[in-house]
């Protein structure tokens, strides 16, 4: 990720319909964060160019205390090229790296709400699997689900 994605990639989060006004708050500060310091933030941020466009990215991280346990934070596909294999393309890079760097397990954190059912399909078409949920997490009615894969 350099400067110039950063705008193309602001607005694919907002109009990421899964995403709320304050996320896309989380993600900037994120974002801000990784272009001020990329060694320095824990953080990792691949992007998707097609067609000389941003069209995605993907952060990604090491928790913090484990050994071999990582992270992803966001994932965000614009809505014009979702089902084009970006999403994939992506988290598969994020796993190379995550592996490259001897990790072992990749854990998502998502939401249970009708409005996260695609996610929910994607990630476990990515072969991640849910192995966690605690109810009313976000609010009531909305759990959290965690989902790992574990990487051989």
């Amino acid at each position: 990720m350099i400067a110039g994605d950063k705008p193309a990639l602001m607005q694919i989060l907002r109009h990421t319909p899964e995403f709320k006004p304050y996320e896309v708050v989380v993600a900037e500060e994120v974002i801000d964060g990784y272009l001020q310091d990329p060694k320095g933030t824990g953080y990792y941020a691949l992007v998707a160019d097609v067609d000389s466009q941003v069209s995605g990215y993907i952060c990604y991280g090491q928790t913090p205390c484990t050994v071999g346990t990582w992270d992803i934070f966001w994932i965000a596909v614009s809505g014009e090229k979702r089902g084009h294999g970006i999403g994939g393309a992506l988290t598969k890079a994020a796993e190379a790296d995550i592996i490259k760097d001897n990790g072992r397990l990749i854990m998502i954190e998502t939401s249970s709400t009708p409005i996260y059912e695609n996610t929910r399909r994607f990630y476990i078409g990515q072969k991640y699997e849910t192995v966690a949920r605690i109810p009313d997490f976000y609010c009531p009615g909305d759990d959290l689900l965690i989902m790992q894969k574990r990487l051989n």
